[in-house]
């Protein structure tokens, strides 16, 4: 799982990182399903959280569940540093999402040749909410944009219109990948929306980070068979 190293919501002065639900839901989703879970960032060491994203109205009992999981949360406190790590040696990468990874993931060259090597080695992987957003540089085998031709969700414009972080996000989720060729796939703000196109399966927004990861556990246990 790649979180987010940055920790700044443009020049509003406020914090960001990543959000916990998108953390925390799919986490419990690999860890239930036996999966060895390694976490990493552009940094290492423990990635910001969006302080938003523990605020009560935001909780769920899979927040609880992390918040009070120490070994979980020593994870946390040691995330790899994304440099070092090689898709060869895992089965499927996912990103949560969170306002951070719109200013480094999505430009990150390490994330972005992890993600292509991903693609190249026909392995499927998951991106949710904004980091679908760290999908606009990543390239296919033959050089065309990932999402050129593909249905993707991600953060709407309508979501990032509600939490009023229009005018300070870098760019908007769904107008990029539209740019980019893709077709964009959504359901009212804060629905539940996952998509699967080939080897990427996509998520709005942090409603969806848990069902995005189940989609993407039945997709290679399906594969394994």
């Amino acid at each position: 799982m790649v979180l987010t190293s940055h920790d700044q919501l443009g020049n509003t002065g406020r914090k960001t990182g990543f959000w916990l639900e998108e953390l925390a839901a799919p986490y419990y989703v690999f860890k239930d399903a036996g999966a060895q879970i390694t976490l990493a960032s552009p940094k290492g060491g423990r990635p910001p959280l969006d302080p938003k994203s523990n605020e009560p109205n935001f909780q769920t009992d899979i927040t609880r569940r992390f918040e009070k999981d120490a070994a979980a949360n020593a994870q946390l406190d040691r995330t790899a540093r994304l440099d070092s790590v090689k898709q060869e040696d895992y089965d499927t990468v996912f990103y949560p999402g969170g306002h951070g990874p719109m200013w480094d993931l999505a430009e990150d060259r390490n994330s972005i040749s992890l993600l292509e090597s991903f693609l190249a080695a026909g392995k499927t992987f998951a991106v949710v909410c904004h980091s679908t957003g760290a999908l606009r540089h990543v390239k296919t085998t033959d050089g065309k944009p990932l999402v050129e031709g593909k249905t993707v969700t991600g953060f709407t414009n309508g979501e990032e219109n509600e939490v009023e972080l229009t005018k300070v996000v870098p760019f908007l989720v769904e107008d990029e990948v539209m740019r980019l060729g893709a077709t964009f796939s959504k359901v009212k703000n804060w629905g539940v929306h996952t998509v699967a196109d080939g080897q990427l399966i996509t998520g709005q927004n942090p409603a969806s980070s848990g069902p995005a990861a189940r989609l993407l556990i039945d997709t290679l246990n399906k594969k394994a068979k």
